[in-house]
């Protein structure tokens, strides 16, 4: 009788994890359109201004916005975003907000704080980069925090796919890529990967 209800739970959450993420993709591209025929008004007015004390509200609106010279930077994150957020929804409702939540804060305090051109990067960070690269480090290292192997085994062949990616956390990454929302939202997802552990008890 556990298997077939594990079974159903697991479906009942793939099934709302597929609507979340088609929501939160629905809600990007209408906020591009919104950006590109406004001529980027909410790329200067909502992405994070590095050390601006005035512009912190931002670190929550930035990932929500994307460049608005064109389709190529959503383009870029839609896949992956949707495939990690949807991977990490089968986890549950509260671990998925944890690992966005946190994900989204510490990329957007990271970019606030070390940000900036002076490094050569622009002055404005914009994209949903760091929640991405949240979300895959939460699900690299959650299986072996949990003990889980289908969560070991899910981590390694994501990490075989996407592990590349990784390289844009350095800051040896190419000119016009915010590594600093990379690494730091790449913590901020292990970190929630730490908090959420099993306590007390293995993973099954």
């Amino acid at each position: 009788m556990r298997a077939p209800g594990s079974r159903n739970e697991l479906a009942g959450r793939a099934r709302a994890g597929l609507a979340t993420m088609t929501a939160v993709t629905v809600v990007l591209y209408v906020v591009q359109l919104v950006n590109m025929a406004t001529l980027g008004l909410l790329s200067r007015t909502l992405g994070i201004r590095p050390r601006d004390v005035g512009n912190l509200p931002d670190i929550l609106t930035s990932p929500l916005v994307h460049d608005s010279a064109g389709w190529g930077h959503l383009l870029a994150n839609t896949l992956p975003l949707f495939i990690f957020g949807f991977l990490a929804f089968l986890a549950g409702l509260r671990q998925f907000l944890t690992a966005v939540a946190l994900s989204w804060l510490a990329s957007g305090i990271g970019v606030w704080l070390f940000g900036g051109s002076l490094l050569g990067y622009p002055s404005v960070t914009v994209g949903a980069s760091g929640v991405i690269f949240g979300l895959f480090g939460f699900l690299l290292v959650r299986g072996f925090l949990n003990r889980s192997w289908w969560q070991i085994l899910l981590a390694l062949v994501l990490f075989g796919v996407y592990g590349s990616v990784l390289f844009g956390a350095l800051p040896t990454v190419g000119r016009g890529i915010s590594w600093q929302a990379h690494l730091f939202g790449l913590a901020g997802g292990v970190v929630a990967a730490v908090l959420l552990r099993p306590r007390g008890r293995l993973a099954q």
